[in-house]
């Protein structure tokens, strides 16, 4: 008996954390509309996915340099038309430049963001559960998220010289505070009745946390992922002005020295296509893993 009440949290906790969802609607006069169904665009009978319409932004900018730059209102000393930045690129990959700067650029984001991820999420585990650290574990992290990052740059290059250390621990702190921040903030917002429950079965500490508290997080976490991943490219900036010899930000700043606009315009494209896939990626995350929230999707 004790093991099925034991299951029955579980499974509690599970659907509270939207991993099953069974809900029974009551009998409605007219037409039943589902707001939690996203609104398919068509064009002729055809379906546009989103993941397609997502992209209009972007191209439309494109559309409207190009048109500016045919206009000739943008002149190759102000800023480059889009055929004369792609033609940097063909140039920079056919000599293999390119390639090395941005393989470069993303083994530093990837060195620091993995443990950033890592500590970011066991200080917020260990901050949200155990209230004998949570004054002293919050209040260093309120206070890293008021400083800007490029401040301590210069202290970074004093502790730890100018090789790759300063750089990754950047990123690393550029990705612990967000997450640290939106999933203890989660945490916190774990239903208390579910825990009390747990109690009273005799749930383990890591029990509560594994079966409760890290699914029920997990809205936050992915909140504070897409807040991370977009800080690890802003520290990437600051990171590779730190005496790099590889790097998009190496590349930038030579082609600032040689004022080559179309390189500087290149690798800023880059940055925004790296960004905008950082995105995507996280919205696949929670296309899958948050299947079961049932939110406003808009009409």
């Amino acid at each position: 008996m004790r093991l099925s009440e034991k299951n029955s949290v579980l499974r509690i906790a599970h659907l509270n954390a939207g991993r099953t969802l069974e809900l029974t609607r009551p009998a409605l006069k007219g037409p039943v509309i589902d707001l939690t169904v996203p609104v398919k665009t068509t064009i002729r009978g055809i379906s546009i996915p989103r993941e397609v319409r997502r992209l209009y932004g972007p191209l439309a900018v494109v559309m409207i340099w190009t048109a500016l730059s045919l206009a000739g209102m943008l002149g190759p000393r102000v800023f480059p038309s889009p055929w004369e930045v792609v033609t940097a690129a063909i140039d920079l990959i056919e000599k293999g430049v390119l390639q090395q700067h941005l393989v470069t650029s993303l083994g530093r984001v990837f060195a620091g963001l993995i443990p950033g991820l890592l500590l970011g999420l066991a200080l917020a585990v260990i901050a949200g559960t155990l209230t004998r650290f949570e004054d002293s574990i919050d209040s260093i992290m309120q206070i890293l998220k008021a400083i800007p990052n490029f401040t301590i740059v210069p202290l970074l290059i004093i502790w730890m010289g100018i090789n790759e250390a300063p750089k990754v621990t950047l990123i690393v702190l550029s990705v612990c505070v967000p997450i640290y921040i939106n999933t203890y903030s989660a945490i916190r917002n774990v239903d208390s009745r579910l825990i009390e429950s747990a109690y009273t079965l005799g749930l383990g500490r890591w029990q509560r946390v594994w079966h409760i508290i890290l699914p029920g997080s997990l809205p936050g976490f992915l909140v504070g992922l897409r807040i991370s991943l977009t800080n690890a490219w802003l520290a990437l900036v600051f990171a590779e002005t730190i005496n790099a010899k590889q790097g998009l930000g190496a590349l930038m700043s030579d082609a600032r020295t040689w004022w080559q606009l179309d390189i500087m315009v290149l690798v800023i494209t880059i940055y925004a296509v790296l960004g905008l896939s950082s995105y995507a990626f996280v919205r696949l995350l929670e296309r899958h893993f948050l299947v079961w929230r049932r939110g406003y999707l808009g009409d």
